[in-house]
């Protein structure tokens, strides 16, 4: 079949096409007709302008909310008519073995569609494994900071959201953050450590994939806290290796602390009883959330677009990021 689709055609540049769908399934498949799909900004952004190499034509994407057309002969976990969030492209249809989960009828389809952003959030929740009455910092309030934010507060934990953007720091707190401190300016760190009583934060979140923020956030660590690297680490970056490893190695103020890594797929992606966390279990925890009102993710819902201003969008997320936060394609229109 023929299906309308996102296509990266080069560096920087963005169309949107019609490309041909293999639609025989295998006996694991299932076949899907986009809803709505989200944009991660970091990973699509650092693939368009050849941060992170792809081979071109390349069509973005891995953020879905699907109705499920037809099913293989093996497939027992969905059925034809489900809603299911998957990690699928930028398209109107898409052929899938890989991971789905059912989305329940009481959340909206444009919120699962967030909610598949959120399963990264999610991961720095489960690595850092916080404990009622910590204090987190999140450097970063883009869509995953701002969701991992939403869920360390959910969490019993007081966060303090950091961001060079004053619309994104006013959306941290329409959610409930804590605290918020303007990011980028001279008098950051000491802000941070003025809210966190000088000690800092049991858990700091690099949210962003920037690597000079990764000091900071070593520097707003508590003794014995921990560093969690949520965004993709991508570009080059020079400074003094010495004053970083001695934040990791001193038991001195600021000291001690551990870095860990927050990958999505260091999870298995389905539940089973020998393992506690998984992609699956993620999601349908981060589903109840909303169903409880402990997460609110139509409010990292920036821009809803049709897919035929692809193009448009990614030039408003390179040169205007503020604005074009939290972008979902909305392919009823396709």
């Amino acid at each position: 079949m023929k299906r309308q689709q996102i296509v990266f055609t080069d560096l920087g540049e963005v169309t949107t096409g019609i490309g041909d769908l293999n639609t025989d399934l295998n006996k694991d498949q299932i076949l899907l007709r986009t809803l709505y799909s989200f944009v991660s900004t970091g990973t699509e952004l650092a693939k368009l302008t050849g941060r992170q190499p792809v081979d071109f034509p390349y069509v973005p994407g891995n953020r879905a909310v699907c109705e499920v057309l037809q099913v293989g002969d093996d497939v027992t976990d969905v059925a034809v008519g489900d809603i299911v969030m998957s990690h699928t492209p930028h398209a109107s249809h898409a052929v899938t073995s890989g991971f789905r989960v059912r989305v329940p009828s009481s959340v909206e389809p444009q919120d699962a569609a967030a909610a598949a952003l959120a399963l990264v959030a999610m991961t720095a929740v489960r690595v850092s494994a916080p404990a009622l009455g910590d204090r987190a910092v999140i450097l970063g309030l883009g869509g995953v900071g701002i969701i991992a934010a939403q869920l360390f507060e959910a969490a019993g934990v007081s966060v303090v959201g950091v961001d060079a953007s004053p619309q994104r720091l006013e959306l941290a707190t329409a959610c409930g953050v804590s605290a918020v401190v303007l990011g980028g300016a001279p008098s950051t760190t000491e802000e941070i450590l003025k809210i966190t009583g000088q000690a800092g934060a049991d858990i700091v979140v690099e949210a962003t994939g920037l690597p000079q923020l990764v000091k900071q956030g070593l520097t707003v660590a508590k003794r014995g806290g921990q560093l969690v690297l949520l965004g993709s680490p991508r570009g080059a970056y020079e400074t003094d290796l010495t004053s970083i490893l001695n934040h990791i190695h001193l038991w001195q103020e600021h000291g001690t602390v551990t870095v860990k890594g927050a990958h999505e797929w260091q999870f298995p992606v389905y539940s089973d009883p020998f393992t506690r966390h998984s992609i699956q279990g993620n999601a349908e925890a981060i589903f109840s959330l909303i169903e409880r009102g402990k997460l609110r993710l139509s409010a990292t819902i920036g821009q809803v677009v049709p897919p035929h201003d692809a193009r448009e969008a990614y030039e408003g997320m390179l040169v205007a990021p503020a604005e074009w936060a939290g972008v979902l394609f909305d392919w009823s229109v396709a």
